[in-house]
């Protein structure tokens, strides 16, 4: 593993298979089972708890939500047959 933004690419092969692999037990195949609305609420509460951490100035717990949110949107782009490609595209598009 590395500590670099190339991480995400790995995370992302990762959730893939994870939802590939019927007989994982792990939290990432249980989001799959629970469903798109499921994860999307993951989503929003992950989004909530980085905003109070930033409001509330740590920076440490800021860092933590930040990555659980990062991560249910990995999830979410997954079960959406999307990719987080796929918002860099939209990004640079918004940039020029």
């Amino acid at each position: 593993m590395t500590n670099s933004i190339e991480f995400l690419t790995e995370l992302e092969a990762v959730i893939r298979s994870r939802r590939a692999t019927a007989s994982d037990s792990s939290y990432t195949r249980t989001l799959f089972e629970r469903g798109t609305a499921y994860i999307a609420q993951k989503v929003g509460e992950e989004g909530v708890e980085l905003a109070i951490a930033a409001v509330q100035g740590d920076k440490a717990r800021t860092v933590s939500e930040a990555a659980d949110l990062v991560y249910h949107l990995l999830v979410l782009l997954e079960v959406s047959d999307l990719a987080l490609a796929d918002v860099a595209t939209e990004l640079a598009a918004r940039h020029r």
